[in-house]
């Protein structure tokens, strides 16, 4: 294995006897960290690509499963690029990835999600033939406990143009598991955030519109996006103070025109709504029904619903009522506001 450094992250880099001399059309960067019950799938659904001009890179995040992760990996060693750094997120691994590519495009695959076989054909035709700077695409969503199959557009839709004001207003969402992209739009628009962030992938698609790159939206489902039900069932609080987060940073950082900054004002005042929803939710079961009223009644200021105001009404006058139909009802359907992915 050879040392270098990317990023101020020193690297240890090994390169699978089986890789090309030659630069490939596409290098693929799988970032992994606690992926050891997964990545044998992801690499699996790698090797079956129709698609064949591309090398793999394999970054391993200073995971602590590193042991039984390069166990899962073994048989695969030689068909790809494996990088081990100290631990420093998912943007600096992804950034390590890149930096480390040989392609001109950039294919984005989590260490838990699987492309279907004709993912990379797809997109690499979808790319070129529009002269498109990058492209996403749906996916179905798989670990959830239904029988139905839902795809993540049916959950966050993509309409229209993929504009920097579109993205920024989430009527296009991009999933980076089904992302392809020109290394150098990516490295034009300032890379991955090195921060410990969240949304640091929506962060960098947004720079990348900003800066004036062609992103495409193709209506294909050609990949499958893992739900973990462990984090639909986390803490709430968190999750939307983290998305309130991503646009303070969006806010901070990028130059927006007057009606960027509009957009960021109203998605953070519906944030503000959400997270107030979240807390009244928490003090709801935590049996505190004087601080869920007042927790839902500053929602209903931002959101002026039907729904928030009987949920109001009921918190304050039959709270026991509230309570048995939030317990009683499935997660999925007691949402009293939009999620935001």
């Amino acid at each position: 294995m050879t040392k270098t450094s990317a990023f101020q992250n020193t690297i240890i880099k090994r390169v699978g006897r089986n890789i090309f001399e030659h630069p490939p059309k596409i290098s693929i960067v799988i970032p992994a960290y606690n992926a050891v019950g997964h990545i044998g799938e992801a690499l699996a659904s790698v090797a079956a690509q129709k698609f064949r001009e591309y090398e793999v890179i394999v970054v391993n995040d200073g995971s602590p499963d590193t042991e039984q992760f390069e166990n899962a990996i073994r048989s695969h060693l030689e068909n790809i690029v494996y990088i081990r750094q100290h631990n420093a997120g998912a943007g600096v691994a992804r950034n390590t990835g890149i930096r480390e590519a040989r392609g001109a495009i950039i294919a984005f695959l989590d260490a838990d999600d699987v492309w279907l076989p004709d993912f990379l054909t797809s997109q690499y035709v979808f790319l070129g033939r529009n002269l498109y700077d990058m492209v996403y695409c749906d996916a179905f969503l798989m670990g959830l406990n239904t029988a139905y199959r839902r795809t993540f557009m049916q959950t966050a839709p993509s309409d229209g143009e993929a504009t920097f004001e579109a993205i920024l207003d989430m009527r296009c969402n991009v999933i980076t598991s089904g992302t392809m992209a020109r290394k150098q739009a990516i490295i034009d628009a300032g890379w991955f955030e090195t921060e410990r962030v969240r949304a640091h992938d929506f962060h960098l698609w947004l720079r990348m519109a900003k800066n004036g790159a062609k992103i495409g939206y193709q209506k294909k489902q050609l990949l499958k996006y893992r739900v973990h039900l462990d984090s639909l069932s986390g803490d709430s609080v968190s999750r939307v103070e983290r998305e309130i987060n991503a646009f303070e940073r969006v806010r901070s950082s990028i130059e927006l025109n007057e009606e960027q900054a509009a957009i960021v004002e109203r998605r953070m005042a519906g944030l503000e709504s959400d997270l107030a929803v979240e807390q009244g939710k928490s003090f709801l079961l935590q049996g505190d029904y004087h601080e869920a009223a007042v927790a839902f009644r500053v929602a209903n200021k931002h959101r002026h619903s039907l729904k928030l105001s009987l949920v109001t009404l009921l918190a304050r006058i039959a709270p026991g009522t509230l309570l048995k139909f939030y317990r009683s009802a499935r997660a999925g359907d007691i949402a009293l506001v939009p999620k935001h992915n």
